[in-house]
């Protein structure tokens, strides 16, 4: 035992833990079966709650011998356990992605720290009930970040480093029955730091819990489950070993399936210290994402006289997990991971994330056909784990590693001082850390992989972590990225994985004989308006073998809340804070903001994870079963016929097809002799509640269009007169329905009345630009495709051709386009049906740059802030993000059509729009339709330079419009990655071929009477 601490600790990496007890599994003593039952451990006593607390800049400002029993600290301040300090009012906030948080304001190197480390001294008094006759009393920090110091009652106990794994300490001979007091001096920076590089705020603090555990004499102090199957899965051993404390009494073994049918009746064994039992099941029901069946294994301790000494209940799945001829298996199925990465985050705490959202968390998962989550990039709380064995998840476990800044240098690898590389003083603390995550978590049935780490590059030290997962748990597979970085130890990792490789290049890897299977760590960058060409992934999943998913980046934004100026919460990012050096925006490349609110990103997601395709036709659907263990007799197969997006017919019915099957399923529908377009839409539903969603919640989707076309709507009686008046600069049209005013001089439509009620606020104007997104800003775009923006600023008429005497009046407007040798038109015929015909056509030439997007911008009143359209929804899609869109007709206010991204851009989209009306609270308004193909759609409050002007939501102008685009096409958002992948060539817009759209417009929902 060290008795002194020493503040050299700080700086050496090859003093990361003092005193500290080696790491256990997670599973919880309970004094007695009905303890354990409800759950409650009267073994642990909480300590978290108010602690007093003072922050100091500087190493040297921490006050001195807080930690003697007598300090008086009533002049200090008080904070929350867990939590950060930085989010409760000290230090300030930092976020950086892969530079170190000191570039350019510490000229230092590993393992030095920089002068400027916050310190946070806590200060926790607390009431002990006394030990147990002859046990120990072990104090547990669950997290902190990233060293301290610990003292009990004036006695120094302990140093711990590694952020995410706790840190025991025994205090036996410390505590003592009645008062005591805890001191804890919490240091940002250490040696740790520069392995501890991952993309995240960069906090501080105690934010996990802490306790205290009166252990018994006789305590299980580790326990590790194993479950070896028989080649066909009908029989399974249960293999326990015990690590116990106080090696005399009985330890009795008991074992239930879920629904409390005894497997192995209590059987007594006599204790020592290290026991290792073997037990025999039959036809054991197997754990899967899909059916997370787990069972209920009870270790009682009994002493010498027979009292119970403690309970121990452990959840147990029966599941092997292995590769087979290249391909990884679970229970003998080749597996795919419909998988994400998740940070521990929330908005106001930072990563001391609550029960509550870790369950949320999952569920959501499970409702939105995610079957795995990596855990980027450190051990996650024990909570989450058991909540995945029992909710179904798949796990790839990350060993709390990452030194990004110290060999990649704004993308370019420069490994001349990487750590840890195979330096021997950074050796032991590196392996420390994969042994503290395996053997807590070794337990978990949800855990399949053991990652190294994440973007360390490569080196010895790192195949010696993979080595020793092999060796402690061979059930598992071991998972590195940073072997594509640096192949000298390419054997450190299982697979193949890879992060951000396109899809071309995936696929490159798969053809060229490879010998390993392939994931993507990590694909899919979510940031902003992103998950563009997903589908080019999961499109690989039936046409290799080889190729077993990938991981999104990521789920959550990891972004902060502030009060506004208003008192309302606002989200800030990096930057915000005053922090330097920072990434930004960067932080935000979540499915989900940080206030956990759904973004239409995973409308996508969804879509395409799900378990069965379902493919209609007129006569029924084909379905094929992708799941590996569950038939489709658990879910309702439901069907609905639509005529033009109304619902004329529903169905459902029930159908069993085993997993992995394919089954037509004819369907009984009505005839369609009505005209207009028909559209069958089936789903697979729920059929009764479940843990994490109810009854008839949707799994699979699946549409077709049958036949027709949409029912032709005229705004007035066809053949009405129409009466023309020629200005010198303007041509009015009253017709029975509106008013029309054509501008000679502002080239367009500039006014369309019923009555006083005027529809136009502005000439429409040919649009070829869209507000950047993130992905468009990381890619350059504006630098490539900025022609466009100044042609959509900047354009000016050309010419403009009237036929007033015609028996429809017409008015063509064509446009120059600043530098660009190009002139696209726009007509307008105002018809006797009573619609507005309109035509915008781009003619197309040799030698531009792609055009983001060809249509018209209409300016309407900001009291027109509701729209209605047919077409796919509900939430917005783009060329590259329709595959989980569906046809319908939907409803949305333009407030709400702008999405929770960080940074306002381009947003609110909408594909295959047959008609749309755009209305007031009274349902008037404009109606725009179809004349050739499905248009693109949007309605928002703001024009694209507004949004791209503005860095945060708040920044944007006070409304006082209505913006709608009506487009013949736009690019993509793409979503590879946000810092220089191209949307992918099918859904970008070539400048060189024609482009037309042909709509009609109307007033709706108003009489001119």
């Amino acid at each position: 035992m060290i008795a002194e601490p020493d503040l050299g600790w700080l700086a050496d990496p090859r003093v990361f833990a003092v005193n500290r007890l080696d790491a256990v599994s997670d599973h919880i003593a309970y004094p007695d079966a009905k303890a354990a039952e409800s759950g409650l451990s009267l073994f642990r006593q909480s300590l978290n709650g108010e602690w007093a607390f003072r922050a100091d800049a500087k190493i040297a400002e921490r006050p001195a011998g807080f930690h003697a029993r007598d300090f008086d600290a009533s002049g200090w301040g008080r904070i929350e356990v867990p939590g950060y300090i930085q989010l409760q009012g000290h230090g300030y906030n930092q976020y950086v992605n892969t530079q170190y948080p000191w570039d350019g304001v510490a000229d230092i190197r590993p393992p030095a720290i920089p002068e400027d480390n916050l310190v946070g001294s806590y200060i926790r008094d607390f009431t002990f009930a006394g030990k147990a006759d002859d046990g120990r009393v072990v104090l547990t920090f669950d997290g902190v970040e990233t060293a301290f110091y610990v003292w009990l009652n004036g006695v120094f106990v302990g140093y711990g480093e590694d952020s995410f794994t706790p840190s025991r300490f025994d205090i036996t001979d410390l505590v003592e029955k009645g008062e005591n007091r805890l001191a804890v001096q919490v240091f940002q920076r250490s040696s740790a730091s520069w392995i501890e590089d991952q993309d995240f705020w960069r906090l501080t603090g105690i934010f996990r819990e802490v306790w205290i555990e009166n252990q018994p004499a006789l305590h299980l102090d580790d326990l590790f489950v194993t479950t070896d199957l028989t080649d066909d899965f009908s029989a399974a051993t249960l293999k326990l070993r015990l690590k116990l404390a106080g090696a005399s009494g009985v330890v009795t073994v008991a074992l239930a399936d879920a629904t409390g049918n005894v497997v192995v009746a209590p059987e007594d064994f006599a204790a020592a210290s290290e026991m290792d039992l073997a037990f025999a099941i039959d036809q054991p029901a197997l754990w899967s994402a899909e059916v997370p069946n787990l069972y209920r294994l009870v270790i009682t301790l009994k002493d010498k006289a027979g009292r119970v000494s403690e309970v121990v209940p452990q959840a147990v799945g029966f599941r092997r997990f292995e590769m087979i001829d290249k391909i990884m298996h679970l229970n003998g199925k080749r597996i795919i991971f419909n998988g994400i990465n998740r940070h521990d985050f929330d908005a106001y705490r930072g990563r001391a994330v609550t029960y509550e959202q870790m369950l949320w968390d999952v569920k959501f998962f499970k409702a939105h056909n995610i079957n795995a989550v990596r855990t980027c990039h450190y051990p996650n709380q024990s909570v989450f784990y058991r909540l995945c064995d029992e909710y179904g998840l798949y796990l790839i476990d990350e060993t709390n590693l990452e030194s990004h800044g110290s060999w990649q240098k704004d993308g370019k690898v420069l490994p001349d001082w990487v750590v840890p590389d195979g330096l021997p003083e950074w050796r032991d603390c590196v392996l420390d850390r994969a042994k503290s995550m395996l053997e807590r978590d070794k337990n978990h049935a949800s855990i399949l992989i053991w990652s190294c780490g994440n973007e360390s590059f490569g080196g010895k030290t790192l195949y010696e972590m993979s080595e020793f997962f092999r060796s402690r748990d061979p059930s598992r597979l071991v998972h590195y990225e940073g072997v594509f970085q640096d192949r000298r130890y390419n054997d450190t990792s299982d697979m193949e994985s890879r992060m951000y490789a396109k899809p071309q290049e995936v696929e490159a890897f798969l053809q060229d004989d490879p010998q390993k299977p392939f994931i993507l760590c990590e694909y899919m960058h979510a940031m902003g308006n992103s998950c563009g060409g997903m589908h080019l992934y999961t499109d690989l999943v039936d046409k290799y073998e080889l190729y077993q998913g990938g991981f999104i980046w990521d789920y959550i934004d990891q972004a902060i809340a502030v009060t506004g100026e208003d008192g309302k919460p606002l989200l800030a990012y990096g930057g915000d804070f005053g922090d330097r050096p920072s990434d930004y925006e960067f932080c935000a490349d979540g499915i989900v903001t940080a206030f956990r609110e759904l973004t239409p990103k995973v409308q996508e997601v969804k879509y395409l994870y799900q378990n069965a395709d379902l493919t209609p036709e007129a006569g029924g659907v084909t379905i094929r079963n992708k799941n590996l263990f569950v038939s489709t007799a658990d879910f309702a197969l439901r069907y609905t016929l639509m005529r033009d997006g109304v619902v004329v017919f529903t169905g459902a019915t029930v159908v069993d097809i085993a997993p992995g099957e394919t089954a037509f399923v004819p369907l009984s529908l009505p005839d369609r002799t009505q005209p207009g377009e028909y559209v069958l839409q089936t789903a697979l539903c729920l059929k009764a509640d479940t843990l994490w969603a109810g009854a008839g919640h949707e799994v699979a989707f699946g549409e077709a269009v049958l036949s027709g076309a949409l029912a032709a709507k005229s705004g007035a009686r066809a053949g009405a007169n129409l009466r023309v008046i020629r200005g010198d600069l303007n041509l009015g049209v009253q017709a029975p329905g509106f008013t029309a005013m054509f501008a000679q001089v502002y080239g367009g439509l500039s006014s369309l009345t019923v009555g006083t009620l005027e529809f136009i606020r502005r000439p429409p104007r040919l649009t070829f630009w869209r507000a950047m997104t993130d992905n468009d800003r990381g890619r350059k775009h504006g630098f490539e495709l900025g022609v466009w923006q100044t042609a959509t600023l900047y354009q000016k008429i050309a010419a403009v051709e009237i036929d007033a005497e015609a028996n429809e009046p017409t008015v063509t407007y064509r446009f120059a386009l600043p530098g660009l040798p190009v002139e696209p038109s726009v007509t307008y015929r105002v018809g006797r049906d009573g619609l507005v015909h309109v035509e915008a056509h781009y003619p197309g030439a040799e030698g531009l740059p792609e055009l983001p997007i060809f249509g018209l911008q209409f300016t309407m009143d900001k009291s027109f802030d509701r729209f209605r359209y047919y077409g796919l929804g509900p939430e917005e899609n783009y060329a590259d993000r329709a595959k989980g869109a569906r046809l319908g007709i939907f409803e949305k206010r333009v407030a709400d059509n702008l999405p929770a991204y960080l940074v306002p851009q381009e947003a609110g989209n909408r594909m295959g729009v047959r008609f749309a009306e755009v209305l007031d609270a009274r349902g008037r308004g404009l109606r725009f339709a179809t004349e050739a193909e499905p248009f693109e759609f949007n309605a928002l409050h703001y024009a694209p330079m507004e949004l791209e002007n503005a860095l945060r939501v708040e920044e944007l102008p006070p409304v006082y419009r209505t913006v709608v685009t009506v487009a013949a096409k736009q690019m993509g958002v793409g979503g590879d990655d946000s810092w220089g992948a191209p949307v992918h060539p099918p859904y970008r817009v070539s400048s060189q071929a024609p482009l037309s759209i042909a709509f009609s417009l109307a007033p709706t929902g108003i009489s001119a009477d």
